[in-house]
């Protein structure tokens, strides 16, 4: 994105941790094929204990299959801390009418409004997806008092059906 006449409507500085990229991981996977299929054999594998079979291979089978996925992701969460340079240091999010402006250090990357996947929220970030796997999370702890104001740009700026951010 060019440097000139952008307006600016906000800007937040966002220091990524495990807590935040957990809570990303876990949204991620349960809104997608492998969180619903987990969890749907994990629980018909304990309904089928208790309803049908007292074989406690189902109950241990479904307990495990309940728990793997979330426990995965959070050493998942951690490992990703470690190993990504990028989240050592601050990111400096800048939006402007024309999109979002990510900056450490030296570097900055532009994406553009219509480019933008879709903007979902979870009870701890404003997730705006630029891929199918990638995205911007801003947590909501940093929003603090503008978080509304920050959920009214991207409204304003994303399609209604790509905006799916709960308050």
């Amino acid at each position: 994105m060019e440097e000139n006449n952008k307006q600016i409507l906000m800007e937040l500085d966002v220091q990524m941790d495990a807590g935040i990229l957990y809570d990303y991981m876990i949204y991620h996977t349960y809104h997608g094929l492998s969180g619903i299929l987990g969890t749907l054999i994990g629980f018909l594998m304990i309904g089928y204990y208790f309803g049908y079979h007292a074989s406690v291979i189902y109950l241990i089978f479904g307990v495990i299959v309940m728990f793997y996925l979330p426990v995965t992701l959070f050493t998942a969460s951690r490992r990703q801390m470690l190993a990504t340079p990028a989240f050592k240091e601050p990111l400096h999010y800048t939006f402007t009418e024309e999109g979002i402006e990510v900056s450490q250090n030296d570097a900055s990357e532009g994406m553009k409004w219509e480019d933008m996947r879709k903007a979902v929220s979870t009870a701890k970030s404003i997730i705006l997806y630029t891929s199918k796997v990638n995205a911007t999370i801003i947590p909501r702890k940093v929003c603090r008092e503008r978080g509304a104001d920050l959920i009214q740009i991207i409204a304003t700026h994303m399609p209604p059906k790509k905006v799916k951010i709960r308050q």
